[in-house]
C-alpha cells in the first residue's frame, strides 16, 4: 500500500513537469513566430461569406443603386486616390467637395441628393419599381372646404401628367376624401395662411425641380373653357416663361392685360388707361400677369421664389416685379387667350381675418394687402439703390487704388 502511494506521487510529479515544460515551449515558440512576421491589417483579411450575417442585402443592391455597395465604395475611393496620388494617401475621414451644395461638402458627390419631388412612394417592394408614372407638371390650389365642388371641377381639367397639391387654410383635409383624385393628391394643412406663404415654404425650387411648369392658382376659378394639356402646348409654342389663362371679360377683371381676346391664341401686350404705362414694354401694358392664376416655368420659378418675401404673405406687388425674372420680359410673359378661365371673385380669405378696431375681418385683410403692396415696392426700390451704390463705391475704390499705383 505504501509502495503504491510513493509510486503514484512520483508519476504525478513527472507529469506536472512535462506540462510546465510544454507550456513554456509553446509560449516561446509563439513569441518567436510573432516577431518574425509583419503585423496583419484586419482590413485586408477576406473572410468567408459564411462568417457574415445571413441578412438579405438584395434591397440595397437593386439595379441602378449606388448606395452602400462595396463596388461603388471601392470605385469612389479609387477615384479619389488617383486624383490625389501625387499628394499622398487620401484621408477618407475628411471629405471636402466644394462643388457640393452648401452643408453637403463632407459627402461624396455620388450621395448628394440636392433635389426632390412630390412623387408618392410605396412602403414595400423595390424603390426603382415604385413609380408607374412621373408627372411633368405641378398644379397647386390654396383651398377651403366651401370651394370643394369648384376645386373638384378644376382638378378634373388636369391630366395624370400633373401632380395635384392642395394647401388647406381652414384645417379641413379628411373631408376631401370623397374624391378619388384626393387619395393621390398632396395635402398640406396650415390654418389661416395665404397662397404665397405656402409657396415660399413648401415650393422651394429644389423641391419642384422635376416639374417643367408650376401652376399656383386660387380656388375661385371657373374652368369650363380650359384644358391644361392644350395650355401647356401654347405656352411652349409661344415661348412663355410666365403666363396665365385669359380672363372672361365680363367678370372679375382688373387689368386690360389679362382680358381674354377672342381672336388670338396668346397676347403679350395691351393698352391701358392713358398715363398708366411709362413704357409700352413695362407693366401693366406688357411683361405682366396677375397673381390669381400664374404659371411659371422651372427656371422662372427659381427666380420668383427668391423674390417672395417671408412676411409679405398676400403677394400684392409681386405681379409688377415678375418681369425681373425673365429676359426679355415683354416677350416671355403673356396671357393665353384660347384657354381661358372665369374669375369668380369669392372673398374667401377675408373670412379668415379677425375684427380689429371695429373693422370687419375682410377689411383688415384688405388693408394689409394694400400695405404690403407699398412695402414690397419700397423694398425693391431700396434694394436696387443699395446695390448700385455699392457698385459705385467699389468702382471708386478700385479707381483710387489704380491711381495710387
Amino acid at each position: 500500500m505504501g509502495i503504491f502511494s510513493r509510486s503514484s506521487i512520483s508519476r504525478k510529479s513527472k507529469d506536472g513537469m512535462k506540462i510546465i515544460a510544454t507550456a513554456f515551449f509553446g509560449v516561446t515558440f509563439g513569441f518567436l513566430i510573432g516577431i518574425s512576421f509583419p503585423s496583419l491589417s484586419i482590413t485586408k483579411v477576406s473572410l468567408p461569406t459564411n462568417f457574415l450575417p445571413s441578412t438579405d442585402l438584395s434591397y440595397i443592391e437593386e439595379k441602378g443603386s449606388t448606395i452602400a455597395t462595396p463596388d461603388s465604395h471601392k470605385a469612389w475611393s479609387s477615384s479619389k486616390s488617383n486624383d490625389s496620388s501625387s499628394s499622398g494617401p487620401v484621408d477618407k475621414s475628411k471629405i471636402w467637395v466644394p462643388s457640393n451644395p452648401r452643408g453637403a461638402e463632407m459627402l461624396p458627390p455620388g450621395m448628394v441628393a440636392a433635389e426632390s419631388d412630390f412623387y408618392l412612394r410605396r412602403l414595400w417592394g423595390l424603390p426603382h419599381e415604385d413609380l408607374q408614372s412621373q408627372p411633368n407638371y405641378l398644379v397647386t390650389f390654396t383651398v377651403g372646404i366651401n370651394q370643394k365642388e369648384n376645386i373638384d371641377a378644376c382638378v378634373k381639367k388636369f391630366s395624370g401628367n400633373f401632380t395635384i397639391l392642395l394647401f388647406h387654410y381652414d384645417g379641413k383635409v379628411s373631408e376631401w376624401d370623397e374624391f378619388e383624385w384626393s387619395k393621390t393628391a398632396i395635402h398640406i394643412s396650415v390654418r389661416k395662411q395665404t397662397k404665397w406663404w405656402y409657396a415660399k415654404r413648401f415650393l422651394h425650387p429644389d423641391i419642384v425641380a422635376r416639374y417643367d411648369y408650376i401652376f399656383i392658382w386660387d380656388e375661385d376659378l371657373g374652368v369650363e373653357h380650359f384644358n391644361a394639356e392644350e395650355y401647356i402646348k401654347l405656352v411652349k409654342k409661344h415661348g412663355l416663361e410666365i403666363s396665365q389663362p385669359g380672363l372672361e371679360p365680363n367678370k372679375g377683371l382688373t387689368w386690360q392685360m389679362t382680358k381674354r381676346r377672342g381672336d388670338l391664341e396668346v397676347h403679350k401686350i395691351t393698352e391701358e388707361k392713358p398715363g398708366w404705362c411709362s413704357d409700352p414694354h413695362l407693366p401693366p401694358c406688357a411683361a405682366f400677369v396677375e397673381i390669381m392664376a400664374p404659371v411659371f416655368s422651372r427656371d422662372a420659378w427659381r427666380c420668383v421664389w427668391h423674390m417672395i418675401q417671408n412676411d409679405l404673405v398676400h403677394g400684392w406687388g409681386l405681379d409688377f416685379a415678375l418681369r425681373r425674372c425673365v429676359k426679355p420680359a415683354h416677350e416671355k410673359i403673356g396671357v393665353v387667350d384660347s384657354q381661358w378661365v372665369v374669375h369668380q371673385t369669392v372673398p374667401s380669405l377675408g373670412s379668415q381675418g379677425e375684427a380689429v378696431d371695429g373693422k370687419a375681418p375682410w377689411q383688415g385683410v384688405r388693408d394689409r394687402c394694400k400695405k404690403e403692396w407699398t412695402m414690397f415696392q419700397s423694398r425693391m426700390a431700396n434694394a436696387e439703390k443699395e446695390y448700385f451704390r455699392s457698385l459705385q463705391v467699389e468702382g471708386s475704390s478700385n479707381s483710387t487704388t489704380a491711381t495710387t499705383i
